[in-house]
């Protein structure tokens, strides 16, 4: 089994509890207590937003995904882990 399948098949269990930003990075923490982060240029939309705007979002998908509507922005919390692989493997 390769590494993309591995992830995919945890897709059920990847739900997201909170979402927070430093200078570089969003981290998202997981309702398994994990907590993943990915460099905030991998999101220029996000990138470009105001605090306000990042800190005013909803967990969709029963929360295996992220909507920021004041920018009109979703993410995939399944497709951070399956980028994070790709990047790190490459």
């Amino acid at each position: 089994m390769n590494m993309t399948q591995n992830i995919s098949g945890m897709s059920g269990s990847v739900q997201g509890k909170a979402v927070h930003f430093d200078d570089c990075h969003l981290h998202i923490e997981l309702e398994d207590g994990r907590i993943i982060s990915t460099s905030m240029a991998w999101y220029p939309e996000l990138q470009r937003s105001t605090l306000s705007q990042l800190s005013n979002y909803t967990f969709i998908c029963r929360g295996t995904g992220i909507e920021w509507p004041d920018v009109d922005y979703h993410l995939s919390i399944e497709s951070m882990l399956l980028v994070s692989v790709e990047k790190s493997v490459a």
